[in-house]
């Protein structure tokens, strides 16, 4: 197949696929963006392909839904996202995401579960976040060239961040993910690494270690034990050799800080749930191995998309039935850093487990309060509750104030075990002490 795709790309011509043979190898930019064209055209009522923009060097960034109605949002059906390489060194995560898309696309109308995923469901998925770093990528596990963009940039370190203020220049790729997630209501998310084998989940940051459980703890252990124990190996926690993690998961703070993470400013700023996913101990493995990874990790990716349905959801309207954008959803004595909001279609989305809960609907001149129950079993679609408030609002008005903290850029970066220690980008040189004072703290 390689062959074929060189000579087409050589001729200028698309190359054909049979998607059906999707091989278990590598895909530089040009086969994986081939691919994805390819796929769309072959699919095209159930995929959409668009680029979220562009990269330091120039390459798009590629994403590709799939979903029943896959060009638009339809209310209640909500929005998932997988993201993948946004360390260039960390291959194998790339190589999931097309294979998943083959999987899915073509186990359409076939298999009764893929089915009722992609009608009730659309799903995002961006298999390389950092295709620059991913094209000077060295292909060994320790080796670091490539893990940043073209910059010199890590860009699982560049994200605002709630806890403590950012100091270095948000970079293109990091900019084009931060505009995607104004665009789409995502409710649930997980990025892809390299270099161990864990479920991480938030806070990854904090102020203390007595701040690093989130409101939605509970959901995030859950999640994250769901991959672990669906994952052929991950749940053993002793996978790789330097690493032990009591059932495949860890609480990303715990493990070791990140300022400017993509999960903390997904699930803080973006009302979206992620969970980072470090599926191989070998950040680029052998391209022999690819086949085994996707075994290993098929079954739990598929599992993990379906609880983008637990949960409830609905739609708040005024008096006069139109929806209520901005309108405070909360669960009571679960407050959020930013508070969770409706959309422009009055929706939110709470993911929860099963239970007992208060839920607290707030805009300006009037509040509902009302007892929900979420029963054990949901089948792909989430507990529906629709709010009507007493009092005419603007469609368009925002709520009462959040008083959400809104850090603008980067502060050095934290120390990583992934990559044996700092990494400074450049600009960062006057903080140098301080972050030779942060790494020494952290390794007490």
């Amino acid at each position: 197949m390689h062959w074929v795709v060189a000579c087409c790309l050589c001729l200028g011509v698309l190359p054909i696929f049979v998607t059906s043979s999707l091989d278990f190898g590598y895909h530089n930019t040009q086969l994986l963006e081939a691919y994805l064209k390819n796929i769309n055209a072959a699919y095209p009522d159930i995929t959409y392909l668009h680029s979220i923009g562009k990269s330091v060097e120039g390459r798009d960034l590629w994403v590709i839904i799939v979903g029943r109605n896959p060009k638009t949002h339809i209310v209640g059906i909500p929005e998932f996202k997988y993201v993948a390489n946004m360390h260039g060194n960390e291959a194998v995560g790339r190589e999931l995401m097309l294979h998943l898309v083959d999987y899915l696309v073509t186990n359409y109308k076939s298999d009764p579960v893929i089915s009722d995923l992609i009608n009730k469901t659309r799903i995002h998925i961006m298999p390389s976040m950092n295709p620059d770093g991913f094209e000077s990528s060295a292909s060994t596990c320790e080796s670091l060239t490539g893990r940043y963009n073209k910059n010199n940039y890590d860009l699982n370190r560049n994200f605002p961040d709630a806890f403590q203020r950012n100091l270095a220049p948000i970079q293109p790729e990091t900019k084009a993910v931060m505009d995607w997630l104004q665009t789409e209501t995502f409710v649930l998310s997980a990025n892809f690494h390299g270099g161990a084998m864990v479920a991480s989940y938030p806070y990854d940051n904090a102020n203390s270690s007595t701040n690093r459980i989130s409101p939605d703890n509970d959901v995030f252990i859950y999640l994250a034990k769901l991959y672990a124990n669906t994952h052929a190996t991950m749940y053993k926690g002793t996978v790789c050799s330097t690493d032990s993690f009591p059932n495949g998961i860890t609480n990303g703070f715990q493990w070791y800080p990140v300022q400017g993470g993509m999960q903390d400013y997904n699930y803080i700023y973006s009302q979206c749930m992620e969970i980072t996913l470090e599926v191989s101990c070998c950040k680029y493995p052998d391209a022999s191995t690819i086949q085994g990874h996707w075994n290993d990790n098929k079954a739990a990716m598929i599992e993990y998309m379906k609880q983008v349905h637990i949960g409830i959801k609905g739609q708040v309207f005024d008096i006069t039935g139109k929806p209520v954008q901005n309108a405070i959803v909360e669960i009571v004595n679960r407050q959020h850093i930013c508070p969770y909001l409706t959309n422009q279609h009055g929706e939110y989305y709470l993911l929860l487990l099963p239970g007992n809960y208060s839920l607290n609907v707030t805009v300006p001149g009037t509040s509902i309060l009302k007892n929900i129950y979420i029963p054990q079993s949901q089948k792909f679609s989430a507990m529906q509750y629709n709010f009507t408030v007493s009092v005419p609002v603007n469609s368009t008005a925002s709520s009462v104030n959040t008083m959400c903290p809104r850090a603008s850029t980067q502060s050095p970066f934290a120390p990583d075990p992934e990559d044996g220690g700092i990494a400074l980008n450049a600009g960062l040189l006057p903080f140098l002490l301080s972050t030779v004072i942060m790494l020494l703290l952290t390794n007490q």
